[in-house]
C-alpha cells in the first residue's frame, strides 16, 4: 500500500476510526464478562475489507490512482500505516489499552494487525518491553494467519508479506526485534510461505535466517525450514489448502537436507498416501501426496508403490471404490484416446 495523502477528509476518517477502537476496548475493560466478545467483534471489524464510500476518502478520492483502487485494501492495513508514520505519538492510548488486556483472547490479534508495522518503527530503550512485543506480533501473527488457513483466503496477505519482505529479507529491520523473536519470525514465515505463493523468495529467505542454537543437531536454515513445513502440513485439515501446499512442496527437489529431515518430509508424505489413519486423507490428497513424493523421491518409487498396494489390501471396505476409481479412469483414458483420434488437434501456424 503506497503511504497516505493525509488530507482533512482523511484525518478526520482515520481519527474517527481510532477513537471507535478506544471505545471498544475502553468497554471492553469495564466489561470483565463480555471482553471477549467485545474484542472479538473489534478484531473482526478492523480486518474487514474497506468498502468504496470509505476507500475514496482513505486514497483521496480523486487523486488516487486506478492501481491503488484495485489493490484489496482492510482497515488494519490502513491503521497501521497510520500508526507507523508517527510510531512516538500515535497509537499509544491504544496501545495502553491493549496491554491492560494482554491475556485477553483476540488481543494478540488485534495487536499484530494494528502495530506490526509499528514495531519497526519506533525506538524502545527497554529490552524486556521489546520482547515483549515482539512476541506478541509473533503469537498474534500465527492466529490471525491460521484464520486464512481455515477459511482458504488470503485475507491477511499483507500482513505476511510485510513481515516477509519488509522485516525477514531486510537485515536492519529485523536485527532491531531480539534474536528469540527473529527465530520466533523465521519459524512462523516457514510455515506459511507456501499458503502465500512466495516459494520463488526461498533462496533470499536461506540467506537471512537467524542462528539457531541446535542448528549443529538440526541442520542449516534449509533443514529447520522443511521441518516447521512437515509439521505445518499434518495439522492441515482444509483440503483445498493442503492440495496447494501439496502442489507448492516440489519446489524443494535439489535442497541440501540432512538425511534425517529427509526422511522426515518423505514420512510425512508418505503418510498421506494411505486411506486409512491416522491422517484419513481424501483420494484427491493422496493422489497429490503421491506425485510429491514421487518427484522429490523418485529413487524407491515403485517399490513404494507396490507396498502401499498390499497394505490397501488390509482395508476391504476401500476396495469398491478403489476398483470404481481405476475403471472410470480406464473408460476416461479409451474416452480420450478415441476423441484425439476422431478430431486430431491441428497444429497453429
Amino acid at each position: 500500500m503506497a503511504p497516505l495523502i493525509y488530507t482533512r477528509r482523511t484525518s478526520a476518517y482515520i481519527s474517527a476510526l481510532t477513537q471507535a477502537i478506544d471505545k471498544k476496548l475502553l468497554k471492553a475493560l469495564d466489561s470483565p464478562t463480555q471482553r471477549r466478545d467485545l474484542l472479538q467483534e473489534l478484531f473482526a471489524d478492523i480486518a474487514l475489507e474497506v468498502d468504496d464510500r470509505a476507500r475514496e476518502i482513505i486514497l483521496g478520492g480523486e487523486d488516487a490512482s486506478e492501481v491503488q483502487m484495485k489493490v484489496p485494501l482492510c482497515f488494519y492495513d490502513v491503521l497501521a500505516d497510520h500508526f507507523a508514520s508517527e510510531p512516538d505519538e500515535r497509537g499509544k492510548p491504544i496501545l495502553d489499552l491493549i496491554v491492560q488486556l494482554w491475556s485477553q483472547p483476540f488481543a494478540s490479534h488485534i495487536f499484530a494487525l494494528l502495530f506490526h508495522k509499528w514495531l519497526f518503527e519506533v525506538q524502545l530503550d527497554s529490552s524486556d518491553l521489546l520482547l515483549r512485543y515482539s512476541s506478541a506480533l509473533v503469537q498474534g501473527a500465527t492466529n490471525v494467519l491460521w484464520i486464512d488457513i481455515q477459511t482458504n483466503t488470503t485475507h491477511f496477505q499483507s500482513l505476511f508479506l510485510y513481515l516477509l519482505e519488509d522485516v525477514a529479507l531486510v537485515p536492519k529491520k529485523l536485527k532491531k526485534i531480539p534474536l528469540q523473536a527473529q527465530r520466533d519470525l523465521f519459524l512462523l514465515l516457514s510455515r506459511f510461505i507456501f499458503l502465500y505463493n512466495y516459494a520463488e523468495k526461498l533462496e533470499s529467505f536461506f540467506q537471512n535466517f537467524p542462528e539457531f542454537p541446535n542448528a549443529f543437531l538440526v541442520g542449516g536454515p534449509a533443514d529447520i525450514f522443511v521441518i516447521e513445513l512437515t509439521d505445518q502440513l499434518q495439522k492441515l485439515k482444509v483440503e483445498p489448502v493442503l492440495l496447494h501446499y501439496l502442489s507448492h512442496i516440489k519446489v524443494l527437489r535439489g535442497l541440501e537436507l540432512r538425511m534425517t529431515t529427509s526422511t522426515r518430509l518423505k514420512t510425512c508424505l508418505y503418510s498421506f498416501t494411505s486411506p486409512g489413519g491416522p491422517m484419513y486423507p481424501t483420494r484427491a490428497v493422496r493422489h497429490a501426496a503421491w506425485d510429491a513424493l514421487d518427484f522429490l523421491f523418485p529413487v524407491g518409487r515403485y517399490p513404494r508403490h507396490i507396498i502401499s498396494l498390499f497394505f490397501r489390501l488390509l482395508y476391504p471396505w476401500y476396495w469398491p471404490s478403489s476398483c470404481w476409481n481405476f475403471v472410470w479412469s480406464c473408460i476416461q483414458e479409451m474416452l480420450y484416446s478415441i476423441t484425439r483420434r476422431v478430431f486430431p488437434s491441428h497444429k497453429l501456424s
